[in-house]
Formats: structure tokens, C-alpha cells, sequence
């Protein structure tokens, strides 16, 4: 990763931790937003998920920088999908519910494999024969 970009270890992994957060807070309204404007608010929630995912990756400079706001989107997500003793829950049996849990997942693991990032010493283009 590309120091300069972020600066030092400890500057690193306070970005990490912060994009865990943002990536926490981006789940919860995602699976606010996604029934109450239903069908509008779900392209407007899986549409903030890819943009921090893919900010993430631009931002740490590498496929790691997924990792983090895909964890803590998946952590509010997974832990709002569970009944609570009342018997309230935030995500309905929809198709939309559906979407919105596995969009999300489909677009951490989009924003990974994108390419275009520079190899670490590598040379900006291709050698010729």
C-alpha cells in the first residue's frame, strides 16, 4: 500500500476502524431506507453500499480497503436481521429484503475484484516483445 496516500501505521488503521464505522452506519440506513421508499430506497441503499466499498478501495489504495466497510456493513445488517424478544424486526420477508442483504454482499465482492490497482514496484505499462 502506498504510504504516502495514507500516511503512517497508526494514521492506517485509525482510516480502517473508521471506515468499519461508516461501513455500520451505511447498513443501518441502508435497512431503514430500503423498505420505507421501496423500490427507490433500495437502489438508494445498495447505491451508498458500493460507494463506500469502492471509496474504501480507492481510498487505502488496494483490495483491503473492502474489507473493512463490507465488515461492519455486515455486522449492522446481520444483527438487525434478528427477531428480537418483542417480536420487532427491521427486515420484512420481501423480495426487497432479499435483495438489499444480498446485493450488499455481491457488491463487497465486486468492489474487491475490480482491477486497476498498481502492482508494488511494479511498472506502469506492459513491456513489448
Amino acid at each position: 500500500m502506498d504510504e504516502t496516500r495514507t500516511g503512517g501505521g497508526a494514521a492506517r488503521i485509525a482510516l480502517y476502524l473508521l471506515l468499519v464505522v461508516l461501513g455500520a452506519l451505511v447498513g443501518v440506513a441502508g435497512a431503514l431506507v430500503q423498505t420505507a421508499w421501496f423500490p427507490g430506497g433500495l437502489a438508494l441503499s445498495l447505491a451508498g453500499a458500493v460507494g463506500l466499498f469502492y471509496s474504501g478501495t480507492q481510498l487505502m489504495g488496494g483490495r483491503g480497503g473492502v474489507g473493512a466497510p463490507a465488515a461492519g456493513w455486515l455486522v449492522a445488517v446481520i444483527l438487525l436481521t434478528a427477531s428480537r424478544p418483542e417480536g420487532d424486526f427491521v427486515f420484512g420477508a420481501g423480495a426487497g429484503s432479499y435483495v438489499f442483504l444480498l446485493g450488499g454482499m455481491v457488491a463487497a465482492v465486486i468492489c474487491a475484484t475490480i482491477g486497476g490497482f498498481a502492482q508494488p514496484g511494479g511498472q506502469a505499462a506492459r513491456l513489448g516483445k
